[in-house]
């Protein structure tokens, strides 16, 4: 468990075989951004992103055809030994869809309900009843997902009228933070008064500006104890999505909050949807909270290493450690923990491979084309020739199974 100035949230909330919240480590999770009514799209990208490390897929259930389909996808995924927990992600309808698709309302794990969407007016409260009363009939935890980009107009109205008539009246900023922690919290009491179980609710309160969204999940833990989902929404493409996403949630959670993530990245064209899984496990693993597969340290090259062939051997070695770890990661406890350096000359070389595992000092530019080899801070071999990356992955791949043989 971390050690942090605040206590993570003591509720613990079941989804599936997942335990997410207390003392649990936090759960990553993704979505897939296939039509839900493509069975073998959906499987084959939910196969996929469970297979990346997924601990909870959340699929769009928009429509009649997608809520058909989930059923056939929870069978199919099973006859694949794909156990991963489905999530269904409801907006508008999703009161219409839960009831008359009790196979899709029985085969997810749990719901996701937008308190800003789920009706409008005096249909709003028993909408969100009828989701309500089908999670408790279905036995499933709900998470109550707040976006400030739909939050309930309503309640943010409510607020902005009492903030104007107050003597110190806030920031317009500030008055939106509490609707959305506020629109959260109510609806939490709402679901609790209908009957759903306290460890039934899980809360998220989106925001897509880093510090928007750390101010609101401050606040938001200091107000409940339900688990909660955290992730900048709408975070953004590439190195900006990344970069923005790290800077929120490393905040919170180097302070205990939050108990499962989502890192909403919008995928290159063409892109693979996996990404956003290997970027929410490294933040995780890079803090030190978790561990899922091994790191690899590696240098960024000066003008001592003009030939790209260490940027080679580093990236062979961790494409080839992430296609190990399913495989691995059955017979070989604790090898998430191993810390390989591939490193470009003998500057910092030496010394970051002896304290790594096991570790390989490339020569750098004009010096001897060989490549000495530490294994737990002894040297152990030095490797020559044009196959160096190989010669390394078997020495690699023997002290796996020497060291963390079960």
């Amino acid at each position: 468990m971390r050690k942090t100035a605040m206590t993570r949230n003591a509720i613990t909330v079941k989804v599936g075989s997942v335990s997410i919240g207390h003392e649990h480590p936090v759960v990553v999770q993704s979505m897939t951004n296939t039509d839900t009514a493509d069975i073998e799209r959906t499987v084959e990208q939910v196969y996929q992103l469970a297979k990346a490390g997924s601990e909870l897929v959340r699929i769009t259930v928009n429509s009649e055809a997608a809520a058909a389909a989930v059923s056939t996808i929870r069978e199919r995924l099973d006859a694949l030994d794909c156990d991963v927990p489905l999530v269904g992600d409801f907006h508008f309808n999703g009161h219409k869809l839960l009831e008359k698709y009790p196979c899709c309302a029985q085969a997810l794990a749990k719901y996701r309900i937008n308190p800003g969407n789920v009706g409008r007016g005096s249909k709003r409260d028993p909408q969100f009843a009828q989701m309500i009363e089908c999670a408790i009939r279905y036995d499933k935890p709900v998470r109550i997902g707040v976006n400030w980009g739909s939050l309930d107009q309503s309640v943010l109205a409510r607020l902005m009228d009492e903030n104007s008539r107050s003597s110190t009246p806030r920031d317009s900023v500030a008055v939106m933070h509490d609707a959305v922690i506020t629109s959260a919290l109510e609806s939490a009491e709402k679901a609790i008064e209908l009957g759903l179980a306290k460890d039934k609710i899980l809360l998220s309160c989106k925001m897509s500006g880093v510090q928007d969204l750390i101010s609101v999940y401050q606040d938001l833990a200091s107000r409940c104890d339900f688990p909660l989902h955290l992730g900048l929404t709408e975070a953004g493409m590439g190195s900006k999505g990344i970069v923005s996403s790290t800077a929120a949630l490393a905040v919170l959670l180097q302070q205990g909050i939050g108990d499962t993530i989502r890192i909403s990245l919008t995928p290159e064209p063409g892109g693979d949807r996996c990404q956003e899984v290997v970027v929410a496990q490294e933040i995780l693993q890079s803090m030190g909270i978790r561990s899922f597969t091994p790191a690899v340290i590696s240098c960024p090259g000066c003008g001592r290493t003009t030939s790209d062939y260490f940027q080679q051997l580093a990236q062979d070695i961790q494409s080839f450690l992430r296609h190990k770890m399913p495989e691995w990661k059955t017979q070989y406890a604790g090898v998430e923990n191993m810390k390989v350096a591939v490193m470009g000359c003998v500057v910092n070389g030496p010394g970051e491979s002896k304290n790594a595992n096991i570790g390989i000092s490339l020569p750098g530019t004009g010096e001897r084309p060989v490549a000495p080899v530490y294994i737990d801070g002894q040297k152990d071999v030095t490797l020559k020739g044009n196959d160096i990356a190989e010669q390394f992955q078997k020495i690699v791949e023997q002290y796996v199974t020497k060291t963390y043989q079960q």
